[in-house]
């Protein structure tokens, strides 16, 4: 945690100047940093996202609980105090979103498959843990120095017992590769392998066999997979990665 008084009189001049935004960014002794504040609702919204000071504690013990397990989340740099009417915490950059290396014009192949197998061996890691991030999409997982860190961890699945929640993580997962890479593209496989290898080849047995049950919905993807919008058409490659692992199984023989 950092208590300096300098940090804290350029926290709350920050406060000040973002009143009501429930994100800013801001730099300290060449240190950038992240302001998160409650969010402000009003109306229908604040009737259907609910209590926003109650969500902004969970995610504050949330992340606390996490960095104690030493999972690969932000660092905390400061929390406020309990107070119904003000809620904030600040944590230290991680680096670009994979969403925004994947974006970068003058970043090489070789780089970028590094960024990409680092997110699945970070993300098997974290499953071993008996972990689950809730909606791993690469514009939630950052990279910075060689370093994976998950940020906006998803808490409304712990209804959902820990292996179909990191069935979930898996399955978008992947459904966010091929919604930023696109179809037929070797470089997802690789990745998918990475995964597998590091510890989260169980994980990805499961999730074939659960989508096993839902591979009727291939004839209706595949009619969209270059029509449909840009979280529809990732359904097809999904589903097709699955389907053809076990149609190669079974030409082969090898029972799965």
């Amino acid at each position: 945690m950092v208590d300096s008084s300098t940090f804290e009189k350029k926290l709350f001049e920050e406060l000040e100047l973002h009143q009501g935004e429930r994100i800013s960014a801001f730099e300290h002794d060449g240190q950038k940093y992240w302001l998160k504040q409650t969010e402000k609702t009003c109306g229908v919204m604040r009737l259907l996202k609910g209590d926003a000071h109650r969500a902004l504690r969970r995610e504050i013990c949330e992340l606390c609980k996490l960095e104690r397990r030493h999972a690969r989340v932000p660092k905390m740099a400061f929390k406020q105090k309990s107070n119904k009417h003000q809620q904030f915490f600040v944590i230290e950059d991680s680096g670009l979103t994979l969403k925004d290396w994947l974006s970068k014009s003058d970043i090489s192949q070789l780089r970028l498959t590094k960024i990409l197998n680092d997110s699945a061996d970070a993300l098997a890691e974290l499953h071993e843990m008996k972990l689950t991030h809730g909606r791993p999409a690469l514009r939630d997982i950052c990279w910075k120095s060689g370093q994976i860190t998950f940020i906006d961890f998803e808490s409304k699945t712990q209804h959902l017992n820990l292996e179909k929640r990191q069935i979930r993580d898996l399955l978008l997962y992947i459904h966010s590769l091929y919604r930023y890479l696109g179809p037929q593209n070797e470089l997802i496989e690789e990745v998918i392998r990475h995964y597998r290898n590091a510890g989260g080849e169980w994980i990805w047995q499961q999730s074939k066999r659960y989508l096993n049950k839902w591979q009727w919905l291939y004839y209706i993807a595949f009619s969209l997979r270059f029509h449909g919008g840009r979280d529809v058409k990732p359904i097809y490659w999904v589903l097709k990665h699955f389907r053809n692992i076990s149609e190669k199984n079974r030409v082969e023989g090898i029972s799965t």
